[in-house]
């Protein structure tokens, strides 16, 4: 029988052992023996905890012990070797998280969930949250629609992250690191029990950090805490409650560049990757974010199991930014300014009941849900122009030649959702159906227009699964899956559009090699997005009429290849293409996606060594919708290395070295357009002092 309580106590050892197996370095630093680490269940596909292998979609999982090796110090980053991602949307700038799964840009940092619970932003405007990873335990990467569970989402998926929980052993690290561009850190990590009886637990951890980044003055700062308490009410019930607070005073660089000056010479000349084109007295981008919410689950019995999950955002956002758009003559830059003013607030709240059904050799786990998500921005963007800057000789310290009127709106949003999951096993086979009904209301309002733009929507969200799991570990299966995502766009009448719809199809294998940590998987799919905005001419209004269609094969290998030798290796075939616009570009690919990406990472032990190698590889990624250019290939190159101290006083030590793009290679990583390119991060050192106890 598939009982919560055999379940549970099985992926919990499982996940824990995967997470944790960094910690055991220290007790066996006399074998070469390397730990392949490799998390056997996910939530984010199914909001339950599943197997990996019986999971009908293609899941990655980022553990924490792989994140923090390769040096990650955003979400972002730490998904660099994922298949079906791409992490370069913007180059170098660090500001938000930017996910493009499966070729699909248009939720690209607003695609995130926390514990389950979205982590609430507005994309049309300044305003994602953003957790910093040191607080985090893995990070999954859902491919594929997943409105059947969540609502609105984009149709390449999602990423989930999981939040490091309190524990009723005591234990801490603190980590100090220093590098180049004058990187600074300390971060700390505290839990344990709190009473005798372990029935309540804390954990504490906290990080600050900056840096200089490589664009002239601009800098990157950020402060956070993070507080949770686990109280074990019974047997039955238990009660988690978190809080976490971020403070952003310097966000770091975020603009872009014409593609002739950065990509091609103009008139000769190349503008340097450190060229910055704002004015440091006028660029600012300031972000504060408190985030409180609470998880209580109690189990009626070993086959009904009822949970709540609520959370509440605090944000507010100050950003000043001098940009350049084009080439005024032969040598300079026109220059605009823009402003932002934000005040966000939200809520999220999902309940969940979950059952346990059997007929003879059928057995059914059923998920019934019900969430409701809010959200409230009041926004303010001043614009204006500056005078035109020379990137080759560049001269600093002017003042605005004009400043227009702030635009001043309110951007709300309901959505109410009530899903049905049945995951059926039968035998070897495994079946995965839901459905979902949304209820989504959108208001966009003037502030000091009073126009105001309009969505009440309702849509349904399913998906069809079907896995088999044969006794050798593998498990071919197939899906199809449905998903929408509302858009900001406004037809004729001055009303929001009807949300763009997608619709997948995915065929895969997966293999888990029997008495083995390793793990192998591909997937084929084809998504279809319709209802894009889309437009003839510039002034005519938007229609949803727009298609994109993205296929394509991911490639994924985990394994072990001695006792020393361990390789994270992934390949991504994305064909992603605007099928019907009204614009001119049908036919065309898509920007932020490039067709080919390859990913390597190896670890290499030797006693209380690791060394560790990363290869990445993006090509064919377009410059404009036009299709004008393609950007360079480009090949980056990653290092590591972790040695254990061993025993210090009543813990245990460590040392590591991070370099990113070891080869200093200068590239684009991206266009928006031709007037937008996006210069790639330069060399980044980081070493580190460790102390676990």
């Amino acid at each position: 029988m598939f009982r919560y309580s055999k379940l549970s106590a099985a992926i919990t050892l499982a996940t824990a052992g995967a997470a944790f197996s960094g910690l055991s370095y220290a007790a066996e630093t006399d074998t070469t023996e390397q730990d392949t680490l490799v998390i056997t269940a996910t939530e984010g596909a199914t909001k339950l905890e599943t197997p990996l292998v019986e999971t009908p979609q293609a899941v990655s999982v980022i553990s924490r012990d792989e994140f923090e090796r390769r040096g990650a110090q955003s979400v972002q980053r730490a998904a660099n070797y994922t298949p079906g991602i791409f992490t370069n949307q913007v180059g170098a700038s660090n500001r938000y998280d930017y996910l493009v799964l499966r070729g699909f840009s248009d939720g690209s940092i607003g695609n995130t969930y926390l514990d389950g619970l979205k982590l609430m932003g507005d994309t049309n405007s300044y305003t994602a949250t953003v957790i910093d990873p040191w607080f985090l335990d893995s990070i999954e990467v859902v491919r594929g629609p997943a409105s059947v569970l969540y609502g609105r989402a984009s149709p390449g998926g999602l990423v989930a992250l999981k939040s490091r929980k309190p524990e009723f052993t005591s234990g801490g690290e603190v980590r100090l690191s220093a590098g180049n561009n004058a990187h600074r850190s300390l971060a700390f990590d505290l839990t344990g029990p709190v009473s005798e009886n372990d029935e309540l637990a804390f954990r504490l951890g906290g990080i600050v950090s900056a840096q200089d980044t490589q664009f002239g003055p601009v800098e990157e700062e950020r402060r956070a805490l993070n507080a949770a308490l686990t109280w074990r009410m019974s047997d039955a019930t238990t009660l988690d409650v978190m809080a976490y607070l971020h403070d952003e005073p310097e966000g770091g660089y975020h603009s872009g560049l014409p593609y002739e000056g950065t990509v091609v010479d103009y008139n000769g000349r190349r503008i340097s990757n450190n060229f910055f084109e704002g004015e440091d007295d006028y660029d600012k981008f300031d972000r504060s974010q408190q985030l409180f919410g609470y998880a209580l689950e109690h189990h009626f019995n070993d086959r009904w199991t009822f949970r709540q999950k609520a959370r509440h955002l605090s944000s507010e956002v100050e950003n000043q930014q001098v940009y350049a758009y084009g080439w005024a003559n032969e040598n300079e830059l026109t220059r605009y300014y823009s402003g932002g003013e934000e005040d966000l607030s939200a809520w999220t709240i999902d309940n969940q009941l979950e059952g346990f059904l059997a007929h003879g050799n059928t057995e059914h786990r059923l998920l019934v849900g019900l969430d409701y998500q809010y959200r409230n921005n009041e926004v303010s963007w001043p614009s204006g122009a500056f005078s035109n800057i020379n990137p080759f000789d560049p001269v600093y310290g002017t003042e605005p030649t004009s400043m227009w009127p702030a635009t001043e709106e309110e951007h709300r949003l309901k959505q109410t959702g009530f899903y049905l999951q049945d995951q059926i096993t039968q035998g070897k086979w495994r079946f995965a159906v839901g459905g979902r009904y949304d209820q989504v209301e959108i208001r966009n309002k003037g502030l000091s227009t009073g126009t105001t733009s309009e969505l009440d929507e309702g849509q349904f969200s399913g998906r069809l699964a079907a896995l088999y799991l044969m006794d050798n570990g593998l498990a071919p299966y197939a899906s199809y899956s449905t998903g929408f995502t509302p858009t900001s766009f406004v037809d004729a009448n001055g009303d929001l559009l009807q949300p763009m719809e997608g619709e997948q199809y995915e065929v895969g294998l997966k293999y888990e090699p029997v008495g083995s940590n390793s793990s192998y998987n591909a997937a084929l799919f084809h998504i279809t997005q319709s209802n894009i905005a889309t437009k003839e001419q510039p002034t005519d209004p938007y229609r949803a009429i727009g298609e994109i269609e993205s296929q394509g094969l991911e490639l994924e290998a985990r394994t072990q290849l001695t006792p020393a030798v361990a390789l994270n290796a992934s390949y991504s075939y994305t064909d992603a293409k605007y099928s019907k616009s009204d614009d001119g570009n049908q036919g065309n690919d898509v920007i932020y996606s490039p067709k080919h990406q390859a990913n390597l990472w190896l670890d290499y032990r030797l006693n209380a060594l690791t060394s560790s190698l990363g290869v990445r590889h993006y090509r064919n990624i377009q410059a404009d919708r036009a299709n004008t250019h393609t950007l360079p290939s480009y090949t980056l190159v990653d290092m590591a290395l972790h040695y254990e101290l061993g025993r210090m006083g009543s813990g245990d030590a460590y040392v590591q070295l991070n370099v990113n793009n070891l080869l200093d290679k200068e590239y684009v990583a991206s266009c928006n357009s031709l007037e937008f390119c996006y210069f790639g991060g330069e060399r980044s050192i980081k070493a580190s002092f460790g102390y676990r106890f």
